[in-house]
């Protein structure tokens, strides 16, 4: 029995998963060609996007975020939940991107780590302001046809509005652990290092942090506990999860990613479950 077959057993309808080594996919089960909503899985895909722009310099990390708003703040802020936004303080724009109402700010930037979905998506508006482009269209430019993705597809939200296979996260994150040139060495190196170290925050569905650590777009597993990564991973280990009963992995030291993506909501289930085929992935493979 290999480490993968206990995804079988989930409470779950549908489960597909892959580990990814150094030379690619290793193991795989379920329809891993299926598209599944990701939730929030999609806010490390659209900040790859977002560090395409960064890239081609149609905007900066340094941009502000909402001069009037947000003063202070900036898209780097925004990528890292570290702006000071909360989920009803976003202003509207010109974007497909449901609107939020502005509301007062409940931090200055760089103080707290506050996870919204509204940091995202008015990184996604500074994009497009940059661009010229929606953001779903420049999504599709700028991550899924130079990566190859046949399944993965961005239609609202950059917070949550995505859908993709097992299959194509892996292409993505084999990109990750093995880089061919999608993004520059140094943005890798930025992506996955603590921005603003030391905030404490909310991990949602576990609870307070007194460091929640995280990267641009992508949360740091560092030392949190209780954690959804298993007690195997290093502190080095980046990713997300998503509400959907999604999530993507990546451990630089043990040099393997894992992907799960389901079509039930992240609950008591996955709490119990994902450490679980994390740690058994993690000595199977490493």
């Amino acid at each position: 029995m290999t480490a993968l077959e206990a995804v079988a057993s989930w409470p779950v309808p549908t489960a597909a998963a892959a580990v990814i080594g150094p030379s690619g996919v290793v193991d795989t089960i379920g329809p891993v060609d299926e598209p599944f909503w990701l939730a929030s899985v999609t806010k490390p895909l659209a900040a790859l996007a977002v560090l395409v722009a960064v890239e081609e310099e149609a905007v900066s990390l340094d941009d502000p975020a909402d001069p009037e708003l947000l003063p202070g703040a900036t898209l780097r802020h925004l990528l890292a939940h570290a702006s000071g936004l909360n989920e009803d303080n976003v202003r509207t724009g010109p974007t497909d991107i449901p609107p939020l109402r502005r509301a007062r700010v409940v931090a200055p930037p760089g103080t707290r780590r506050i996870y919204t979905n509204a940091a995202i998506e008015q990184a996604a508006r500074l994009v497009e302001a940059g661009t010229g482009m929606p953001f779903g269209d420049y999504f599709s430019e700028a991550v899924v046809r130079p990566l190859g993705l046949t399944a993965t597809t961005l239609d609202g939200s950059a917070g949550h509005g995505g859908r993709a296979s097992v299959a194509d996260l892996a292409r993505v994150v084999a990109e990750l652990l093995r880089p061919t040139g999608f993004l520059a060495a140094e943005t890798l190196a930025d992506l996955r290092t603590v921005q603003y170290p030391g905030l404490r925050g909310v991990l949602p569905g576990y609870g307070p942090q007194a460091e929640n650590d995280w990267g641009l777009g992508f949360e740091i597993r560092a030392h949190k506990q209780p954690h959804w990564t298993g007690a195997g991973n290093s502190p080095s280990t980046y990713g997300h999860f998503g509400q959907r009963g999604t999530f993507v992995w990546i451990d630089p030291v043990a040099d393997l990613a894992l992907v799960a993506l389901t079509d039930r909501p992240f609950g008591p289930w996955a709490i119990d479950a994902w450490p679980a085929l994390a740690d058994a992935v993690l000595a199977e493979h490493r």
